[in-house]
Formats: C-alpha cells, sequence, structure tokens
C-alpha cells in the first residue's frame, strides 16, 4: 500500500485530525542515509510529525517547512524538510547510531536525540522573509517536542502521535502516526475525554502492523460517526537537488576557492546530505562557474 496522509475534522468541530502511513517515505530515508536503528526511529518520527504539520499548515504549491531539532544526543541535527504537495526529505547528522533497548523496550529516541536542545520550525510562505519558531526540546522523544512547540509557538493545543518499527536488520517494518489540533469549539470536557482517549491507544506501530489504516486510527479516537474525512494525500520521499542547484551554490563561493579546486583537484564532486546524490564538477564546469 503506498504512503498517504488522511485529514478530517470531528462531527462536533472539535478537533482537526491527520494520520499518516508513511511506511514506504521513512524506507526510503533509511536507505539513503543507511541508518542503524535509535537513528533511524529519530529521523522517521521527525518525518512522520513533519509531514503532518505540512499537511496542517502549509497550502500553496512553493511552500516549504524546514524542521530542526538539536538535541545532546548521540544522532546529532536531525533536519527534515515538507511541502504542501506530500514530499518529505531528510537526514540526520550521525546515522550510525543504536542504543540498548529503554525500560519498557523499546527503541531509545529520547536518549538518541538528547533532552537538552532545541526544536525550530521555518515556514517558508512566499512572503519575504521565512517565519521560524524554536522552543526547547521536551522529551527528545519526537512527538512531545512537536506538541511542545505547537502549543507554545502557534498557541494550538494539540497532541502527536508518531512511531517507526525498525527490524532486527535495521530495515524499516511499519511507519506513521497522527496528529490532532484542538478547534476554538473544543470545550475543556471534549478535550479531556480525548486525552484518556489518546492514553489507551496503542502504538502506532503496533496498530499499523496489525493491519490498522489511518482512517481506522481516527476512528478508535472518536467513535464510528465522530469523525469526517476530506481529503486523502499522497505521502513520499522526494528530494529537489541537482547538479544546477549546487553549482548555484557553488557560485557564492569565493574565486579562490573555486580556482583552489580546479588547481588541485581537477574538479569537484557535491554530495546531497538528503538523497546522497553525487554530482560531478569538471573544470569546465568549475571555469564556467566563476564565469557567472
Amino acid at each position: 500500500m503506498n504512503d498517504y496522509i488522511v485529514t478530517g475534522v470531528t462531527t462536533d468541530g472539535a478537533f482537526r485530525f491527520f494520520a499518516a502511513n508513511a511506511t514506504e517515505t521513512v524506507s526510503e530515508a533509511q536507505r539513503r542515509q543507511d541508518s542503524w536503528s535509535a537513528a533511524s526511529a529519530a529521523l522517521g518520527r521527525t518525518l512522520v510529525a513533519t509531514s503532518l504539520l505540512a499537511a496542517a499548515g502549509l497550502k500553496n504549491d512553493d511552500d516549504l517547512m524546514t524542521v530542526r531539532i538539536q538535541g545532546d544526543g548521540p544522532v546529532g541535527a536531525i533536519v527534515v524538510d515538507g511541502t504542501s504537495h506530500g514530499t518529505v526529505r531528510g537526514y540526520v547528522n550521525n546515522p550510525h547510531v543504536t542504543l540498548p533497548l529503554n525500560l519498557v523496550g523499546k527503541i531509545d529516541v529520547s536518549r538518541a536525540v538528547g533532552k537538552n536542545g532545541m526544536l525550530a520550525v521555518t515556514k517558508d510562505l512566499g512572503l519575504g522573509e521565512p517565519f521560524t519558531g524554536q522552543v526547547p526540546l521536551a522529551s527528545g522523544e519526537i512527538g512531545d517536542d512537536f506538541t511542545y512547540y505547537l502549543a507554545q509557538s502557534e498557541q494550538t493545543p494539540a497532541v502527536f502521535g508518531v512511531s517507526v518499527f525498525v527490524n532486527a536488520d535495521n530495515t524499516i517494518g511499519v511507519a506513521g502516526g497522527f496528529m490532532i489540533q484542538a478547534l476554538p469549539g473544543a470545550t475543556d470536557e471534549a478535550i479531556t475525554k480525548l486525552e484518556q482517549n489518546v492514553k489507551t491507544l496503542p502504538l502506532v506501530s503496533e496498530l499499523l502492523k496489525a493491519g490498522t489504516t489511518p482512517e481506522q486510527i481516527g476512528t478508535r479516537l472518536f467513535g464510528d460517526d465522530g469523525i469526517k474525512y476530506l481529503e486523502t494525500q499522497p505521502l513520499s520521499y522526494q528530494c529537489n537537488c541537482s547538479k544546477e542547484h549546487f553549482a548555484d551554490v557553488m557560485a557564492t563561493l569565493p574565486h579562490k576557492d573555486l580556482q583552489a579546486m580546479i588547481d588541485e583537484d581537477g574538479g569537484a564532486e557535491a554530495v546531497c546530505k538528503f538523497c546522497g546524490n553525487k554530482y560531478q564538477y569538471s573544470v569546465a564546469d568549475l571555469e564556467a562557474i566563476m564565469a557567472r
């Protein structure tokens, strides 16, 4: 089954609901990053959460959201881009991280990311300077951190549930998640009831392994007649890098640096952090860049 995000609203007008099966998307990220279990879980959760937040907050084709997580854990920085049309890409600085399981027998994402650090969300909506909101990490578990970001930076009560199951050979078993945002009509009673329902919900990875769809997750939380689904959008891992893009970046370098590439190396190679694609630049390519 191809990955997708479903969007819905509760019939009482109290909540917006977003849920995703992102197994293939996170699998592609794991393959391109060659990441190990702890790094895969941290990056995968960030990819899922970013895709949900982008689905909720981006409207136009050229809108872009960039999430940066910098904790004090061994995976280092995590960077993920999300778009309004259901594509994401991301990387983790140290992909080869695996750790002992935590006290409940799960991948210790909090330890991998670290509890001390920042989460920053930058939105480029084509309106001039991009806007960045930044908050301290709440726990390093990713879902909690995105929940805290929305509450503090955008004053939106919300809850995230994001989960990645990593197989013994470091491949991805399942990955997905949900996000629920409270609307102005949400009462304290409705929010309390939702919080109780979320606490009793199994991990998203367990639900996906059992064959539960994103729509069925919504039904479990809000009841058979409690939610109306509005839109289904494909979700995929997609990088927009190109040889021309890296040439534009290289054109910003001092000419002496480009000349050094010609004199010392006889060319240059650029490697995309997001997808691992490599681009070769000959002496003629570098001279053309210098002549711009």
